[in-house]
C-alpha cells in the first residue's frame, strides 16, 4: 500500500510539473502546480508512514504532510494575489474580474507604497 501510495504521490507531482511548462498564463501554472504537488507531496509522506514502522518517523511524515497542507495554498494565494496585481505580467482572466477595483486603487495611489 504504501509504494502505490508512494508512486502516485509521484506521479501527481510530475503532472503538476507539465502543467507547469504547458500552460501559458502564470495564475493557470500556478494553480496546476499548487493543487496538484501538495497532493503529491502528501501522498509520497502518507506512503512513507504507512511503510514505516518507529513512532518517531511516522509522526515526522504526518506533521510534515500537515505543514504542506497548512502552507501551499496560502502561499500560492499571496502569490497569485501579488502577480495579479504586479504590472507587466500577461495574466488571463476569462471570467469576472472581481478584483479589477483593487488594481484601480493602487493605480491611483490610494494603496501605500511598500
Amino acid at each position: 500500500m504504501g509504494p502505490a501510495l508512494a508512486l502516485t504521490g509521484s506521479v501527481l507531482t510530475l503532472l503538476a510539473a507539465v502543467g507547469v511548462v504547458r500552460f501559458g498564463d502564470v495564475l493557470a501554472r500556478m494553480h496546476a502546480l499548487t493543487k496538484a504537488s501538495t497532493l503529491g507531496v502528501v501522498l509520497v509522506l502518507v506512503g512513507g508512514a504507512v511503510t514505516l514502522d518507529h513512532p518517531n518517523d511516522v509522526t515526522s511524515l504526518l506533521l510534515a504532510g500537515a505543514l504542506q497542507i497548512l502552507t501551499m495554498p496560502v502561499a500560492a494565494n499571496l502569490m497569485s494575489r501579488a502577480t495579479y496585481l504586479a504590472q507587466g505580467i500577461r495574466s488571463d482572466v476569462d471570467t469576472v474580474d472581481e478584483l479589477a477595483g483593487s488594481k484601480t486603487a493602487r493605480d491611483t495611489d490610494d494603496l501605500p507604497d511598500g
